[in-house]
């Protein structure tokens, strides 16, 4: 619209009508290259001068202190906490991806361009309660350094936490006991997903094709037991 009024010398309102858009439109854009030159060309930006709905100055200042004094404490810091310290404790609501925001504008997200984004995850689940159970166990070291292995056993369908404990450190007969436990508490599930660790894996116990330690004396349990590399091996 510009080249036809400036360089083929067409009137504005002739112009206007060629393109579709009104006379006005076409007079605003011949103004701006006669004020600006080859940058009218430039697409601008349609992003509003005002956002009354933007977190204010004093709360992106307190979300820049929660995180660096979770930090320095040694506790999680991110966005779901730093949401939940500000409604608890100073009555704001911000949500979880505003947060994340403003921390990543400020510099306070290290880049991990490597990492897979949450979108390209695919999530499954069981189709019913106690058709499969899973396992597993998280380092976590005490405000006295000392190391702790935190165990779970996970209901896949409900994401119902059936058992957590905290020990010293996860051996395979504390697997068994807290197994037994959650089958007194919850029944019998069809099948188990875990890790291939030995304190897990009946084939590195040397398990397979014999009762498993899940057994409880002359009464085995019957269920099927994944491991991480997608092998499945029957409990007897």
């Amino acid at each position: 619209m510009i080249t036809a009024v400036v360089v083929e010398g067409r009137s504005q309102g002739e112009a206007s009508r060629a393109y579709g858009v009104s006379q006005g439109w076409v007079s605003r854009l011949v103004a701006r290259y006669r004020a600006e030159g080859e940058a009218a060309f430039e697409p601008r930006s349609r992003r509003p001068k005002t956002s009354p709905t933007a977190a204010s100055a004093n709360t992106v200042e307190l979300i820049i202190r929660l995180r660096k004094q979770l930090s320095e404490q040694g506790l999680d810091a991110g966005p779901d906490t730093i949401a939940w310290h500000l409604r608890q404790h100073h009555q704001l609501d911000v949500s979880r991806a505003t947060i994340s925001r403003y921390l990543t504008a400020h510099g306070l997200v290290t880049p991990q361009p490597k990492k897979r984004p949450r979108s390209s995850y695919v999530r499954f689940q069981a189709a019913l309660p106690n058709q499969t159970w899973q396992a597993d166990f998280t380092h976590y070291r005490l405000a006295d350094t000392t190391d702790a292995e935190i165990l779970t056993w996970l209901d896949d369908h409900s994401r119902y936490a059936l058992h957590v404990s905290a020990w010293p450190r996860v051996t395979g007969p504390i697997a068994r006991g807290t197994f037994r436990a959650a089958v007194a508490a919850h029944g019998i599930p069809a099948s188990t997903l875990t890790d291939i660790q030995t304190r897990w894996c009946p084939v590195a116990l040397g398990w397979f094709g014999r009762r498993l330690p899940w057994s409880a004396g002359s009464a085995p349990v019957r269920c099927r037991c994944l491991t991480g590399r997608s092998r499945w091996t029957p409990c007897r």
